[in-house]
């Protein structure tokens, strides 16, 4: 049997572990909407050529971006789907080691 603070470090480890993964969905998801932002403008930036006091953006240019974004997700569903389910099964890992050794949540987990 583990100690205690074999335990905790094996917990810090794990948790470590699924905070690196939701960090690197967020930035796939960054990349993603920066993208489609930037194919957005340029778009819109060849069709208007009017100066400076036109309108930001009009409901055609948020539906390009829309449709840019959609298209974007399907080409990288793959990455995406893959680290969605990595997250799901480490914080079922990380939820069955804190039954297992009967360790509760920290306080801040247990406010949400």
């Amino acid at each position: 049997m583990r100690s205690y603070i074999e335990q905790r470090a094996m917990l810090a480890r794990m948790e470590a572990a699924h905070a690196e993964t939701e960090r690197h969905l967020a930035i796939v998801e960054r990349q993603i909407a920066a993208r489609a932002e930037r194919m957005t403008i340029s778009t819109y930036a060849k069709t208007r050529t009017f100066g400076r006091s036109t309108s930001r953006r009009s409901r055609a240019d948020e539906r390009d971006y829309q449709e840019s974004l959609a298209a974007l997700r399907f080409e990288r569903r793959g990455e995406i789907d893959a680290l969605t389910r990595k997250l799901a099964r480490q914080a079922g890992a990380i939820a069955a080691f804190r039954v297992h050794y009967r360790m509760n949540a920290p306080s801040e987990e247990l406010a949400l």
